[in-house]
């Protein structure tokens, strides 16, 4: 997958090394993907279709193309994640449009390089908002739904290993991704045991973004050698690991924080070190 990838590249190389006969069935699922237009969040949205479910994409402006396999074609939504009356009026169209709610993924998400320094104050506020309560404010909304339902639901928040180490120039970020780990523990005390709820803690992912963060084709080789698994991970990954939490197999797994990292980082003193 190249740097300058286009939306349609995970629909072209989705499932590609996972046997049909091995796929995880959700047919008949009704599942959100807030931020499912691109990135990560299309390759969840891909998922999700692959296993046969009913998916609804939402975010701020539709895409050319939208998540589509074997026919299995996404719906999408213009909505801003931050507004309260909005998500209202969205999880009511879900629910009036498919009679129900299985799976929530909040992934929309994200924020550029910042200077704690100097960032200002409505800066981080909108970071926070974005990345904490916005998801708060979904999960809400969809657990109204979910817990009416006999067989319950899923929420699934995408969050980042940026909770769980240091995140320079990401600062505000990575609190909110550390209090969206909080959050999904809490509420998966509250909620259960009709609602399922886990986090992700997602290491880096090659989307289309990928030059914003890690630079050229040279950048992005010299990080994939800091993984130990040699590569970051293909928003097709984070999918099958959202499609696997959601289904049977995962039933047991609620308030959990999956890291998916590839195997982490490297310490530092291992190379700064001048013995073995």
């Amino acid at each position: 997958m190249s740097v300058n990838q286009t939306d349609s590249d995970v629909n072209e190389r989705f499932n590609v090394d996972i046997p049909v006969e091995n796929q995880i069935r959700l047919d008949g699922q009704v599942v959100i993907v807030t931020g499912g237009t691109k990135g990560a969040g299309r390759g969840i949205a891909t998922a999700y279709l692959a296993a046969g479910a009913k998916v609804v994409v939402c975010a701020r402006r539709e895409p050319e193309t939208l998540p589509e396999i074997d026919g299995n074609v996404a719906e999408f939504y213009a909505l801003d994640v931050g507004d309260l009356d909005a998500i209202a009026v969205f999880m009511e169209h879900v629910k009036g449009s498919y009679g129900r709610l299985d799976v929530l993924v909040n992934n929309a998400g994200g924020a550029p390089f910042a200077d704690a320094a100097t960032a200002s104050p409505r800066f981080s506020e909108k970071i926070i908002k974005l990345n904490l309560l916005a998801p708060l404010n979904l999960a809400q909304a969809a657990n109204r739904i979910m817990c009416e339902q006999e067989s319950g639901g899923v929420i699934l928040n995408i969050a980042s290993v940026s909770a769980l180490r240091p995140s320079p120039g990401t600062a505000a970020y990575g609190a909110a991704k550390a209090g969206l780990v909080s959050l999904t523990q809490s509420l998966a005390v509250e909620w259960a045991p009709k609602v399922r709820m886990n986090a992700i803690a997602a290491g880096p992912i090659l989307t289309e973004q990928a030059a914003l963060h890690f630079g050229d084709q040279a950048g992005i080789e010299a990080v994939n050698k800091t993984i130990p698994l040699q590569r970051m991970a293909f928003p097709e990954d984070m999918g099958h690991l959202c499609v696997m939490l959601s289904s049977p197999y995962g039933a047991y797994l609620n308030g959990a924080c999956i890291e998916a990292h590839g195997g982490g980082e490297r310490p530092a003193f291992l190379d700064a070190a001048n013995v073995n």
